[in-house]
């Protein structure tokens, strides 16, 4: 297959190559609501709108400083991210918090990166100023509101020297707030990875995108703006929330669009499943759809076949569905399944497996995994016992480690981590230097097989969180918590990975630990701080958690001791599924005449007790959502049910704007909804 982009060494080149070969061909949609086209980008365009901001960016001499990029859903970041290459400035995705969000992680970033200055538009601009007026470091010096800048500035621009290895910009990975890690991607790795996706995805400049993920996000970036770009074909975009709210706009846009190449994490297939009816998917086309990709998350054997089976109707073809493998510090891309090939299954046997041994089982109670394909030779892959640091052999489970173009240059400003993770070599051989991904997993047929994770991270619907993290948060907020006595993981629960909390309790509340107080206030800053929902929370005895001699807590042992039910618990509070069918059928009832507060209200109240899996009496109207630890995919479930109910669509941000039953009921209300739109 053809390498579309060779010869080029950067996206300057790209763009400007395009801007005069395909002018006027559309590069980028924006999708407002998921549904319709409210913003578009030729090539031409795209070009110039980079020029206008590089040229700005030179006239204040920041070349080689750092640049954060906080934008809302839309193009605007796309342009100002090409805008910061063509200036030769090191560009640091972000996303600006939602209303009454913490800044803290902004505030971390900026201090980390050394930025000097922030790219966003006229609009978010006076808020955003104004929260971080007094937590920005003293080196910052600039806000720009690229939006107006004026389109004469293009012809100042001065094209700058870009080498393979100058850096492109740091992808902070999703999570911590507390020791944020910038990945320092080069120029050189966004060409590599991007030549290794088109080769494996079989793309061609006819190849059609469409994607809902954060464009911040290195899979949002990389694959649904970089790789259009890098083929010379389009993209059509939309918003997280809009597909969250409504899964079926994504494969909407798919069948309208007749797009190629569209995918997510697991998570966002399983919400196809569970929100698209019969009678939606009638109207869906998907035959056009080459490549599903699924990736970012654990990836679920049963999630992959139920998705083909239900949509096959629609045309899907069986080889679509596309599992890979990678992290933001490979650039993006590690391994996918070959295209035009069927997903590879395996069924191993449970107790080998634990002993990090590979022996297939076809028994029912066997673990089934799913494979994530191959590199195609664009990077190396061994399989490594991560504490002798030696190959292993065929039959055995070892550490992920990786070597190739698309490995990034290391973390910013952090010469530990770095030499950690990115210069690791093989004591048997001496080869090296290599990635350490962190993952656990062995080769077979020649594909890569992930089996769980060496590195204490938590990976939820794709995005990264750092468990120490969320245990100070915990420990914060109330005193019950021992510091030092804790430790969060994830654990699959019908499917989904869901957030655990063990922690230790001090001495003074062991008689009666108040475990419901604390899986409340625990809940709530866990949901308002990183948006996660709390599954179960487990008290234990002081001095009781698994540690090292030297005090370092071990979660990986504290999981699996979880897992046997061998920890020893003094309480433990945990999510679990009420008798609420009745009262939640009887929310769809709707009463004549208009609706009123109360209406609202009460639906509010049983939808969110259906949620949370609480009893009703226990959700408080005057309570925001954050104190009941709702997350962003429940929020915007409960605003779709909402909007279906009252029979008119109403923004999901409805629920930050007004952050309580009481307060969203009440605007609700004084719209004057009236009922009558559903006789």
């Amino acid at each position: 297959m053809t390498i579309i982009g060779m010869g080029y060494q950067n996206f300057i080149e790209i763009l400007q190559a395009r801007a005069r070969q395909q002018p006027n061909d559309r590069i980028f949609v924006f999708l407002k609501d998921g549904e319709t086209e409210s913003a578009e980008l030729t090539y031409f365009q795209l070009d110039r709108q980079a020029r206008v901001i590089a040229a700005h960016l030179q006239s204040l001499n920041l070349a080689g400083e750092r640049a954060l990029l906080l934008y809302p859903s839309g193009l605007e970041f796309i342009s100002a991210f090409l805008g910061c290459l063509y200036a030769g400035v090191i560009a640091v995705p972000a996303y600006p918090p939602r209303p009454n969000r913490s800044f803290q992680r902004i505030q971390s970033i900026v201090q980390d990166a050394q930025a000097i200055a922030i790219l966003t538009n006229s609009t978010l601009y006076p808020s955003l100023a104004s929260k971080l007026a007094l937590l920005l470091p003293p080196q910052f010096q600039h806000w720009i509101a690229t939006d107006t800048l004026t389109f004469d500035l293009a012809s100042q621009w001065q094209k700058v020297s870009i080498q393979p290895e100058t850096i492109a910009l740091l992808q902070y990975t999703s999570g911590s707030t507390n020791t944020p890690k910038g990945i320092m991607v080069s120029h050189g790795n966004l060409i590599h990875n991007q030549q290794q996706i088109q080769q494996i995805f079989g793309h061609d400049h006819q190849s059609i995108v469409v994607g809902w993920l954060p464009l911040f996000h290195d899979m949002g970036l990389i694959g649904n703006v970089l790789q259009p770009l890098y083929l010379g074909s389009q993209a059509i975009l939309m918003s997280p929330i809009d597909f969250l709210q409504k899964p079926l706009r994504w494969l909407k846009a798919i069948s309208h669009y007749q797009a190629h190449t569209s995918g997510g994490p697991n998570f966002a297939y399983d919400l196809c499943l569970s929100k698209i009816s019969l009678e939606q998917r009638e109207h869906l086309d998907l035959r056009s759809w080459r490549v599903a990709f699924n990736g970012a998350e654990p990836i679920r054997a049963e999630t992959l076949q139920r998705f083909r089976d239900y949509f096959l109707p629609c045309g899907l073809s069986r080889v679509a569905l596309t599992p890979c493998y990678g992290m933001a510090e490979a650039t993006l891309m590690i391994t996918a399944k070959p295209q035009g090939t069927e997903p590879l299954f395996l069924s191993l046997d449970s107790q080998h497996l634990q002993q990090n041994q590979v022996k297939l089982d076809q028994a029912t109670t066997s673990y089934r995994l799913v494979g994530v394909g191959q590199s195609h030779n664009y990077c190396q892959i061994v399989i490594v016992d991560p504490e002798t640091c030696c190959t292993c052999a065929p039959d055995q489970v070892g550490e992920i480690w990786i070597t190739g173009k698309s490995v990034a240059q290391g973390y910013w400003r952090n010469t530990r981590a770095s030499r950690e993770s990115f210069q690791a070599y093989l004591k048997d051989t001496g080869q090296g230097p290599f990635l350490r991904t962190g993952d656990l997993g062995f080769l077979y047929k020649g594909e890569l097989w992930i089996t769980g994770r060496l590195k204490e991270i938590i990976i939820i619907r794709g995005a990264n969180y750092y468990p120490q993290d969320l245990e100070i948060l915990a420990q914060q907020n109330h005193p019950a918590l021992r510091l030092n006595g804790g430790a969060a993981f994830a654990v699959e629960k019908n499917g989904i990975e869901q957030l655990v909390l063990v922690q230790e309790i001090e001495r003074s509340y062991l008689n009666n630990p108040p475990v419901e107080e604390i899986a409340t206030v625990v809940r709530q800053a866990i949901a308002s701080e990183y948006d996660l929902h709390l599954q179960t929370l487990v008290l234990i005895k002081p001095a009781s958690l698994p540690k090292t001699s030297s005090g370092k807590i071990k979660r990986v042992a504290c999981r699996a001791d979880f897992l046997q039910q061998r920890l020893p618990i003094l309480a433990q509070w945990e999510l679990s599924q009420g008798e609420l069918e009745t009262a939640f059928l009887a929310t769809d009832i709707r009463p004549q005449g208009n609706f009123s507060q109360a209406d609202i209200a009460g639906w509010l109240q049983i939808r969110l007790a259906v949620y949370l899996h609480l009893s009703p009496d226990k959700i408080d109207i005057e309570q925001s959502f954050d104190y009941y630890g709702m997350d962003s995919v429940q929020v915007v479930s409960a605003m779709e049910d909402l909007s279906a109910w009252l029979g008119e669509n109403f923004d999901a941000t409805l629920f930050w704007q007004y952050p309580s039953i009481a307060a969203l009921s009440e605007h609700l209300a004084s719209q004057k909804i009236s009922r009558q739109t559903h006789s």
